[in-house]
């Protein structure tokens, strides 16, 4: 009885009708079909030139939203309704998490202080015009009462990137330093976004003045450090645990659970304590991929890999099926139906704001960051600069998350200036990933044609990713990186050096670091773990 009245209320929270038995099967079941049809679909495309399943499942679910609104006389268009707390805690963390996951951590963080500039400065710049340009000239269009706190709010709502949507467009492979700026920013930018929409919401900002603005940047300040510190403590942990108590031995299945779970607990952590889930979950996945991953057994690390990678896959797909199918929610677009060139003109603004954000940073921090790059091969060139402001405008489910969040009561709304944000929102996510989305590719193989099909250049050094289980998740090859990889480079033995190569000198100095104390303590890459009984069972030393 209480398994059947958890149930029932789980489903009220994933917004399934609930009415009868028959009505919530029904719904599931359709919902499933539509997550068939986009994979298969998905997959019939998946060599043309324009489409992505991003792009698809969103297609599919504005034509199922379309056949429901016709089937039910215009009452409904949607068997689920946008929520974001579904969103936030059980889709976003399994894209977010295996993002960080498989991500080439040599290029990341070679081009960590680029994207920190990008993610963090960046997002604040566009976060600035927008909502500046929201004050001038959304309060000449008469909407309605909206007062500061709602204008900063839309211009954190509209600074958030698609990450998820840049997963689908992008190649690490083929384009390795464009996926790792525009993806690595991304996920800095959506918890900018987040925690910059969460201070909106927490601070009196009708009566600012000096010590709430250091108050405001305090905070901001403290919730990157924390939840970054926070996802490398679970990291770790979870490395620790599993090295020390090498669940291999009894059963691979407790491995694997055991890290699905601490990644997940992060995250829920984070949310708990007020912090950016998103930035934790990111670097969690990090931390486990460079030790926890390296712990477990040969069949563990097949299993976690396939089993990460799934769980992202359903639920971009999932997200995008979702927002499809709510945008044609006729409730919110009657509210405005007697205004529809306002609509549209509140949607192009927005549009134009977010174009003119974007371009605002990218272009003036790309010369910023070319300044201390000393070899030209690092550089970003105009071409790419493009590129990245360009695959950078998809606004995607963070943006109609933190909308709903601010203009509707549980998914719904009345009031005519928020029927006008949402629905505008609605518009500039279907626009932006449709066109935007459908461009990027065609656009890359215009601007960098050498780039498509073969290793961008600072990426040609680098093994694959673990998308081969057998593959270094590491990027290095036992501790031999800099002197295979760095033939020609002086090992820094000054200041001077560590002025002119930061990058090589700091990684050299982690290396050694990671070597001598991380890896005895934490694992990792060259460490077999002891399974009795096992091929490898000779070869490795028992514990004390």
């Amino acid at each position: 009885m209480a398994l059947g009245e958890g149930l029932a209320a789980m489903l009220v929270r994933l917004g399934v009708s609930t009415t009868s038995d028959h009505a919530s099967v029904v719904s599931i079941n359709i919902f499933i079909t539509l997550l068939c049809a986009c994979i298969v679909i998905g997959h019939l495309l998946e060599e043309n030139r324009w489409m992505n399943e991003s792009i698809t499942a969103l297609l599919i679910g504005l034509c199922t939203g379309v056949v429901i609104l016709l089937t039910t006389k215009g009452k409904s268009s949607h068997i689920l309704v946008f929520s974001e707390d579904l969103f936030f805690i059980y889709l976003l963390p399994p894209i977010i998490f295996n993002a960080g996951f498989q991500v080439k951590k040599k290029q990341f963080f070679r081009n960590f202080m680029t994207i920190m500039l990008f993610g963090a400065v960046g997002t604040l710049i566009s976060f600035s015009i927008i909502s500046i340009g929201a004050i001038g000239l959304f309060g000449k269009m008469n909407i309605a009462d909206m007062d500061i706190g709602d204008f900063l709010a839309i211009g954190a709502i509209f600074s958030a990137t698609d990450s998820v949507c840049t997963l689908q467009v992008l190649n690490q492979d083929e384009t390795p330093l464009l996926y790792s700026l525009v993806f690595g920013e991304g996920v800095v930018n959506d918890a900018t976004s987040v925690v910059l929409f969460n201070a909106i919401q927490s601070f009196d900002l009708v009566h600012m003045d000096l010590k709430v603005t250091l108050h405001f940047v305090g905070s901001f300040f403290y919730l990157f450090i924390t939840s970054t510190l926070l996802g490398v403590v679970a990291g770790l942990l979870s490395a620790y645990i599993i090295k020390t108590l090498y669940f291999g031995r009894h059963s691979t299945d407790r491995e694997v659970s055991l890290m699905m779970l601490m990644a997940y607990l992060s995250y829920m952590l984070a949310e708990l304590l007020d912090l950016s889930g998103i930035l934790t979950v990111f670097f969690c996945g990090i931390v486990m991929s460079h030790y926890t991953w390296h712990n477990v057994t040969e069949s563990s690390r097949v299993t976690t890999k396939h089993a990460f990678a799934t769980l992202s896959f359903i639920a971009e797909i999932f997200i995008f099926l979702y927002v499809g199918m709510d945008a044609l929610d006729i409730e919110k677009w009657r509210v405005v139906s007697n205004s529809p060139g306002k609509s549209l003109g509140v949607s192009s603004i927005l549009l134009v704001l977010i174009l003119v954000g974007r371009a605002a940073f990218v272009f003036p921090l790309s010369f910023l960051s070319n300044l201390a790059k000393k070899s030209p091969n690092e550089r970003i060139l105009f071409k790419q600069q493009v590129v990245i402001w360009w695959a950078g405008l998809m606004r995607g489910a963070v943006s109609m998350a933190l909308a709903y969040n601010k203009f509707t009561n549980s998914g719904h709304t009345q009031i005519r200036a928020n029927a006008f944000m949402i629905t505008s929102t609605i518009t500039v996510v279907l626009f932006s990933t449709v066109v935007f989305g459908l461009l990027t590719k065609p656009l890359i193989r215009v601007l960098l044609p050498s780039s498509m099909g073969r290793q961008n250049s600072l990426g040609s050094s680098e093994p694959p990713s673990p998308k081969s289980f057998l593959s270094p998740l590491l990027g290095h090859d036992d501790g031999s990186e800099v002197e295979a990889g760095g033939r020609g480079f002086q090992r820094p033995s000054s200041l001077r050096m560590l002025l002119t190569t930061p990058t090589h000198t700091v990684h050299h100095y982690w290396r050694k670091f990671d070597d001598a104390v991380m890896r005895p303590v934490f694992g990792g890459r060259g460490f077999v773990p002891f399974v009795p009984g096992s091929p490898t069972e000779p070869r490795v030393p028992t514990w004390e």
